[in-house]
């Protein structure tokens, strides 16, 4: 259900925009962070379905998932948190903060001009 209504956020998103623009939108992308999770088939299934007879349909939807970062609180350094390695990659210590995690953005829309 979560993916239908990100599905059609977008393609209202993406209707409004090509509107203005006066142009047929080929290609999204769509990102999101860790806990943000999108599935993309389910996604991809979703937009289609509710993207048919419109200036959307056949579009390419790309999802890209951005990963988890952290902050560690002993020597400062940001890195890539990964879940099967627990710590600051710079120095080792398992004192940090997790970052936010990305939001789901809609990144770009393509269009070919008419």
């Amino acid at each position: 259900m979560h993916e239908t209504m990100v599905a059609q956020s977008l393609l209202a998103t993406i209707l409004a925009e090509a509107e203005k623009q006066n142009a047929k939108p080929f290609r999204v992308k769509v990102s999101c962070g860790t806990f943000n999770v999108i599935n993309d088939e389910i996604l991809g299934l979703a937009f289609e379905a509710i993207a048919e007879d419109t200036a959307c349909e056949g579009i390419e939807l790309q999802v890209e998932h951005k990963p988890m970062s952290g902050k560690c609180n002993d020597c400062g350094a940001e890195f890539e948190f990964e879940f099967v390695r627990y710590g600051c990659s710079k120095c080792g210590s398992e004192n940090f903060d997790l970052l936010p995690d990305a939001p789901l953005l809609l990144e770009t829309i393509e269009f070919e001009m008419e």
